[in-house]
């Protein structure tokens, strides 16, 4: 009798000590949503494979924290502001999400953001670019994770003026993305003793280049820099070959451009393109480890917004489990406080202005007769410390490092 006494002793104080846990978590349920393009021009960017790879950190982190159950929420802001800003206040409002993440495209990470500043809440963006994220319009509860402008054009830019590449024309997609990653990479190209001869704009989704590739081309610039991303990058990439832009000697940088989108290229179109990248899944054990797990539930390799997005989702479960609620002042506080060590991070840090950062990586594209499998596309060039991909919090423009 005594033994059954303890053990009902023992589950009582369990099930009160899950309880107690349970009244620090909101609502009882930690919910996470991840919002991005899963029908458009970024759909193998990040799109549903990162809703995946956001369950595959819930699954691995164990189910529950502090005793709640965890859900995945998720939907398509099909590259629109407005939409994405509408999808964002229901979920705050009526259906008790805690935190945004993933959030392809600029524009509709930096309205997320404002609206989740305004409401107190977490968002963790790893498909969108701008540097305005952690600059002037950062957030005490903004976090930005995978890749920014000035890291693509430290690795992709500084590489192409070292090689030779001293002139500069771009084509550039016309909205806060592409502006963010054109100024970052002139800048960077200037300060390396280039120069930047002209550039031009075109709208998202663009089904013809070829008016702006022949201004590239007859502008006499050594490098095209490709100021878009997904599948804009690949048509650009295929209509450029059509005009025989490279064959004449004039190289493409592609500034945003991810395994997903090689291989939806091809190598035969874009072997020899440099470009950098936050994570390749053939650079370690652990990396094809996950890589093979992912690759399972999704039939394709990740590239860094899958595995980006994994990281921040493990990161904020460890934030609320260290903090002991899920209450944003304190969760964000321990996202700012904790290192980040996983499988997509070594060593990475949150700077104030909510930058992660840790190192990038510069690789180049293999030709099809180097690959030695479907996947096995990239050539490490390079490794870009953290400290020299990102900007310092104190030049970032943020006010909270003021």
């Amino acid at each position: 009798m005594r033994i059954l006494s303890k053990l009902a002793l023992a589950l009582s104080c369990t099930v009160m000590a899950q309880a107690a846990y349970a009244q620090q978590v909101s609502n009882n349920v930690v919910k996470i949503g991840i919002l991005n393009d899963q029908s458009g021009v970024y759909a193998d960017f990040g799109g549903k494979f990162s809703v995946e790879a956001a369950r595959m950190a819930v699954q691995d982190f164990g189910g529950k924290v502090l005793g709640a159950p965890i859900e995945i929420v998720n939907a398509d802001h099909q590259n629109k502001p407005d939409v994405a800003a509408s999808i964002a206040r229901q979920w705050y409002d009526t259906e008790n999400v805690d935190a945004i993440m993933e959030l392809t495209t600029s524009s509709v990470a930096l309205a997320v953001q404002g609206l989740s500043k305004d409401k107190k809440k977490i968002n963790i963006v790893t498909g969108a670019a701008t540097t305005e994220l952690t600059g002037k319009q950062c957030s005490p509860y903004g976090f930005h994770w995978a890749y920014d402008t000035h890291s693509l054009a430290v690795g992709t830019g500084g590489a192409l003026v070292d090689q030779g590449g001293k002139k500069w024309y771009f084509l550039t997609a016309d909205y806060a993305f592409g502006y963010s990653l054109e100024d970052q990479t002139s800048q960077f190209v200037k300060a390396k003793g280039g120069e930047v001869v002209g550039s031009v704009r075109h709208p998202l989704a663009a089904s013809d280049f070829s008016s702006f590739l022949l201004q590239a081309q007859s502008s006499g610039a050594d490098v095209i820099g490709l100021a878009n991303a997904g599948l804009d990058t690949q048509n650009a990439i295929k209509q450029a070959s059509e005009f025989g832009i490279t064959q004449g000697g004039q190289r493409l940088a592609a500034l945003l451009f991810t395994l997903a989108e090689v291989k939806g290229l091809g190598a035969q179109a874009a072997q020899g393109l440099t470009l950098t990248e936050g994570w390749y899944w053939d650079q370690s054990d652990e990396n094809r480890a996950f890589a093979k797990r992912f690759q399972e539930k999704t039939g394709r390799m990740p590239n860094m917004i899958h595995v980006g997005t994994y990281s921040a989702v493990l990161q904020y479960l460890k934030a609320i489990q260290k903090a002991g609620t899920d209450a944003t002042e304190p969760v964000a506080e321990a996202l700012h406080e904790m290192p980040v060590e996983d499988v997509f991070a070594k060593n990475g840090k949150v700077l104030p202005n909510g930058r992660m950062v840790y190192d990038m990586y510069l690789f180049q594209v293999k030709k099809p007769e180097e690959s030695k499998g479907e996947w096995d596309l990239y050539t490490q060039l390079a490794k870009v410390p953290g400290d020299e991909a990102f900007i310092k919090a104190a030049e970032s423009g943020c006010a909270l490092t003021q």
